[in-house]
Formats: C-alpha cells, sequence, structure tokens
C-alpha cells in the first residue's frame, strides 16, 4: 500500500507540520506524565482508526516501559482494571475531546472536573494539546492511507 500524498515533504504540509510536532514538544516538556501522555495518544488514533498512529504509540509506549496487558486493555478501558483514576479521566478527556461531532454538547462538564481534579492546569493544557494534536496527525495519516506496520520506536527522534 502506497500512501495518497507524502505530507511530510510536500511543501505545503510539511511547513505546517513543523508547527505540529513543535506543539507535540511543548507537551513532551510539560509535567504530564510521559504514560498518560502514550495512553491518550493510542486511544484517540484507535477512535479514528489511524493505523499509522496507532502502530507508532503502541510502540513507543512499549519502547518505555509500558505493558502488553494495558496496552491491550486500552481500547476497552472502562472495563479494565489496569489504569489510575487520573488515566481513566485523561482517557473519558480524550474520547469525549475526539468524538465532538458525536456527541450533542461536546465534552461534558463532568469529563473535565473529573480530569481537573486530577490534573493540575498545566497538565490540562498538555492533555488539551496532546488531544488536538493527535486529532490532526491521525487525520492527515488516514486521509493520505499512510500504511501501517513499519514505524520503529524513535524513528521521529
Amino acid at each position: 500500500m502506497d500512501t495518497r500524498l507524502d505530507f511530510i515533504t510536500n511543501p505545503v504540509s510539511g511547513k505546517s507540520l513543523k508547527h505540529l510536532v513543535a506543539a507535540g514538544k511543548a507537551v513532551a516538556e510539560s509535567t504530564l506524565s510521559p504514560t498518560t501522555r502514550e495512553l491518550v495518544l493510542l486511544r484517540v488514533s484507535q477512535i479514528n482508526g489511524c493505523g499509522f498512529c496507532v502502530d507508532m504509540h503502541t510502540k513507543d509506549a512499549a519502547a518505555a516501559g509500558e505493558s502488553q496487558v494495558r496496552l491491550n486493555l486500552v481500547a476497552v478501558w472502562r472495563e479494565a482494571t489496569v489504569f489510575t483514576d487520573a488515566e481513566r479521566a485523561a482517557l473519558e478527556l480524550a474520547e469525549q475531546g475526539t468524538r465532538i461531532a458525536d456527541a450533542a454538547g461536546g465534552v461534558t462538564d463532568e469529563a473535565w472536573a473529573n480530569a481537573a481534579k486530577h490534573y493540575d492546569e498545566e497538565e490540562l493544557g498538555a492533555l488539551l494539546t496532546s488531544i488536538a494534536v493527535i486529532n490532526a496527525f491521525n487525520r492527515l495519516n488516514v486521509i493520505t492511507a499512510r500504511p501501517a506496520g513499519d514505524y520503529q520506536p524513535g524513528q521521529f527522534g
């Protein structure tokens, strides 16, 4: 399978991509737990059906020491006992923030309050940015039909 367009080397999308990458780096430099960040990136990518990003974030999380059991259960986190209350709040926020078109009211006050109970303002900002940026990356990959399976942990630095 070949990608429809290489958005990395395309003059317009490549230039825009640098800004998305910079936003991701700001999140990586925040106090948000890298574990929480990877779980959120993986869950949003699962929802959006982005095979490339599911492959990437599963492998990056495993390389960082995340257990295979937890990675296998991200898609069904509500029924799984392996996630903390804070991780559950982040996953709920990520799901509601990703499924905005599916929900009449967007992100509920309850989901926001629950996340705010577990994360300070810096971490909430990092969560919001992570959700927004991964949604953008998912859309770029899905629209261009970027194939999954060949990603190597740390491939993009």
